[in-house]
Formats: structure tokens, C-alpha cells, sequence
């Protein structure tokens, strides 16, 4: 056997013999091995879902109870659209006169949040409506809120003039607003209604009082012409009246002075009328002593 043949016997014997050194339970460690890994990758991504659900809803939590902490955001008063556009019965004398009715406006409001210039804005307005507070207008247009009314019920002249300003920010909303065609004819009778149109005074509040004011409320009410009020009162005798009423208190230079007319027959009021009065389009500029209706207030 030559010396090569003999060394490779040699090295074959020697492997043989390491290799049959090893167990035969050995030769399943290596699968044993991937089994763990893979027992702790599936642990590992359970472990990391569940810190994320955790996560998620901790921040939802931390977010719930910072909105139930948080200061309620201060906005300008808004009614629903159709509650603004809601019409009011129409009120007539004994022959079908029109004492008080609707008529279509628009207020002006604005949204602080989309004003680019607060000063300018105010400025601007001031050229169309110069009787505005320019402090307080100020002080809506720079509010966190969202909505701030900034002047209600507009001519269609002033509604124009703005728009033709291009303020951005600046809206308008459809109302309906109460006009008294007769003035301050039948002031005390009529009544008066407020800014949003619910009554105040006289048959605008006895109105509202018939339910009136209660399906408005609860935006039962719509823009849908309603059956109107017929009164008793004739508004020919009623003008008679009253002119009668204001020379009298002007010749004996008196605080006050009233009048009624009334059907003895029915009972029925033909006219009444106190003077000093107001007219129910502008009534506050009859609230110091025009309000006060001394015929039937008053004691004789």
C-alpha cells in the first residue's frame, strides 16, 4: 500500500471514530432550536399587538378626559335656519287692514376663525354701518368661537354695500322680520316682537302664548303662510283717535292721555290708544315712558 493509500485510511478511521462519539438523541436538537424561536417570535408580535390596542386606547382615554376638562367654547347665539325663517300669523283689523306682518331679511354674522384682518374688517363695516360699537365688533371678530352675529335684520341696500366690501369671514343668514305697517297707530294693541321674532307685548305675545312660542321652541314651525288674526278694532277709527288723543294731551300740556272706542251693543273695542307710544318697528326707542299702555294699566 503506498504512503498516500495509507495516509486516507487513516483520516476516514478518524472521522468515523468522531462521528461515533455523538448520541443519537443529537440529531433532533436543531429542529428542538427552531420550535423555541419560533414559540417566542409568535409571544413576541402577542406582546406587541396588545401594547398597541393598550396604547391606542390610553391615548383615546387621555383625549376624553381632556374634552370633559376643557372650557366649553364660547358662541354667539344661532338658531336653526328654519326656525329663523319660521313665520308669524298676520295680524288684521276688522277689515281684512294689515296691522302687522312678515317680511324676508338677511342678518349679518361672522366666523372669527376665517378673519384674515380683524381691524380692517372693522373698518370696512364702519363705512356701511356706522352706527356699529367698533369695540365690541372688534372683540366678536378676534373670539375663539366659531359664530358671532354682528348685526341683525339688514336693508338689501346695507346687504349690498357689504357684500361688494369681499370681507372674508363675514356671512349672511335668511330671516323674517316683523313690520308694522301702520306705525305707531296701534302700537299698544299690536305689541311688539323681539330680535328672533317671538312676542313681547300686546296680541304678539298673546299669539305666542297660544302655543306659538311652544312649536317654535321645539322646531314645529315653518315658513308656511299661517291663518291670520282678525281683531276688532277698526284701523280707520283708530287713526281718528289717536289724533284726537295727541291734540288733547299737547293743548292741556298733560303727561298722558287715552281713549276708547268701543261698540256698546257687543262689546266689541273699536280703538283704543295711549299716548305717549312708540312705534313697534323701533321699539326701543319708546321704552322710557312709551311702553307703558295707561288704559288698561293704568288706575282712574
Amino acid at each position: 500500500m503506498s504512503f498516500l493509500s495509507r495516509i486516507m485510511v487513516v483520516k476516514s478511521k478518524a472521522h468515523f471514530s468522531a462521528g461515533g462519539n455523538n448520541h443519537p438523541g443529537d440529531l433532533g436538537t436543531p429542529f428542538e432550536g427552531t420550535r423555541k424561536r419560533s414559540s417566542n417570535q409568535a409571544k413576541s408580535r402577542v406582546a406587541i399587538v396588545i401594547a398597541s390596542f393598550t396604547a391606542v386606547y390610553c391615548i383615546i382615554g387621555g383625549r376624553l378626559v381632556q374634552y370633559g376638562l376643557a372650557q366649553p367654547e364660547t358662541v354667539s347665539s344661532i338658531g336653526r335656519a328654519d326656525n329663523l325663517m319660521a313665520s308669524r300669523l298676520d295680524i288684521l283689523d276688522r277689515n281684512g287692514e294689515i296691522l302687522a306682518t312678515d317680511i324676508r331679511t338677511v342678518s349679518l354674522y361672522a366666523e372669527p376663525h376665517k378673519i384674515v384682518d380683524a381691524d380692517e374688517a372693522v373698518e370696512q363695516l364702519s363705512t356701511v354701518l356706522p352706527s356699529l360699537n367698533v369695540a365690541d365688533i372688534y372683540n366678536k371678530l378676534k373670539s375663539p368661537s366659531r359664530f358671532q352675529w354682528l348685526r341683525r335684520q339688514l336693508t338689501p341696500k346695507q346687504q349690498s354695500e357689504i357684500l361688494a366690501l369681499g370681507i372674508p369671514g363675514i356671512g349672511f343668514r335668511p330671516e323674517k322680520r316683523r313690520f308694522y305697517p301702520g306705525g305707531a297707530t296701534a302700537s299698544h294693541i299690536v305689541g311688539h316682537v323681539n330680535v328672533d321674532n317671538r312676542g313681547i307685548a300686546g296680541m304678539e305675545r298673546w299669539i305666542d302664548n297660544q302655543g306659538l312660542a311652544d312649536l317654535a321652541a321645539i322646531g314645529m314651525t315653518s315658513d308656511a303662510k299661517l291663518e291670520p288674526v282678525k281683531l276688532s278694532i277698526d284701523l280707520r277709527v283708530q287713526n281718528i283717535l289717536r289724533d284726537v288723543v295727541v291734540d288733547a294731551m299737547t293743548k292741556f300740556r298733560s303727561l298722558a292721555a287715552g281713549g276708547v272706542v268701543m261698540d256698546v251693543r257687543t262689546g266689541e273695542i273699536l280703538a283704543m290708544v295711549s299716548y305717549p307710544d312708540y312705534d313697534p318697528n323701533k321699539p326701543a326707542d319708546g321704552a322710557k315712558e312709551g311702553w307703558m299702555n295707561c288704559m288698561s294699566n293704568g288706575t282712574f
